[in-house]
């Protein structure tokens, strides 16, 4: 289903068109995805939310070879994805969107974000980059295994493949 609803920008206040578009995910659930962008600001928003009652839940998805980076992994706005090996974590926040991708394009986007840092890094923010980047390469090209993390206080993200393990997140003790 997918149903277009105008309304004015939060940004900007310019008329826009929010997109209310549902995707059965097999294995998974119903989705709900909810985006909308600003013509005129560059405002951008993009939320996923389950439409089933769900509950805190930590995704855990061991990568060991390139066949693994096609795996789906859904985020909502609230969800923090951690990648140890890599020294990676990215907590939601005021402008966190959600999306639906998979193991390689959560390494996409990770890769941009520390690929624009070498535009402006100096010293030994740049060697981290970098060396940051060769990883993310390594990862990519199945040199090194790594676990992708997927905490979710909201329940609605998820890593879609029987290899991967779902447990219930405890919010009083995890750093979401």
């Amino acid at each position: 289903m997918r149903t277009v609803v105008p309304g004015p920008c939060p940004s900007c206040s310019h008329e826009i068109e929010y997109l209310y578009h549902t995707e059965d995910i097999p294995y998974f659930s119903e989705l709900l995805i909810i985006s909308a962008n600003c013509p005129a600001c560059g405002y951008r928003y993009v939320d996923t939310q389950l439409l089933k009652s769900a509950e805190s839940s930590r995704h855990e998805f061991t990568v060991t070879g390139a066949e693994d980076l096609a795996v789906r992994v859904v985020r909502s706005m609230s969800g923090t994805v951690k990648i140890p090996e890599l020294g990676v974590q990215v907590d939601p926040g005021p402008a966190c969107q959600g999306f639906v991708t998979n193991v390689e394009g959560v390494l996409d986007r990770i890769e941009h974000v520390v690929g624009s840092t070498l535009l402006w890094a100096e010293g030994e923010e740049r060697k981290n980059a970098s060396a940051l980047l060769s990883r993310i390469a390594q990862a990519r090209s199945g040199d090194l295994p790594f676990t992708l993390i997927l905490d979710d206080p909201s329940g609605n993200s998820a890593i879609v493949s029987d290899k991967a393990h779902k447990t219930p997140l405890d919010v009083n003790t995890e750093n979401c």
